[in-house]
C-alpha cells in the first residue's frame, strides 16, 4: 500500500513538473529559462535514475529466483528457520511486554 502511495505522489510531482514547464513556455527572462532547463534536467535524471533501480532490482530478482532453483530444499530451509527465529524473538519481545 505504501509503494503505491510513493508511486502516485511521484507520478502526481512529474505531471505538475511538466505542466509546470508547459504553463512557462511563454515567459521570458534567464531566471526562467535557467529554472525551466534545471526542472527538464532534474526529470530527465529521474527518468534515468528509476531506469537503472528498475534494471538493478530485477537483475537481483533474477538471481534470487535462479538461486531458489538450483538450490530449493536449502532455500525452504533458510527461510523456515528465519521465520522460527523472527517468531521467538517476537514471543520473547510480547512476553517481555507481558510482566
Amino acid at each position: 500500500m505504501e509503494e503505491h502511495k510513493h508511486e502516485n505522489n511521484l507520478s502526481t510531482l512529474v505531471q505538475d513538473a511538466r505542466a509546470l514547464l508547459t504553463a512557462t513556455v511563454d515567459v521570458a527572462g534567464d531566471k526562467v529559462v535557467e529554472a525551466r532547463n534545471r526542472l527538464k534536467a532534474a526529470l530527465d535524471g529521474g527518468k534515468e535514475l528509476i531506469g537503472r533501480v528498475g534494471e538493478k532490482t530485477l537483475d537481483q530478482a533474477k538471481a534470487a529466483d535462479e538461486g531458489i532453483r538450483a538450490n530449493p530444499y536449502q532455500a525452504v530451509f533458510i527461510a523456515l528457520g528465519v521465520g522460527a527465529l523472527i517468531g521467538y524473538l517476537a514471543a520473547r519481545g510480547c512476553s517481555r511486554n507481558d510482566d
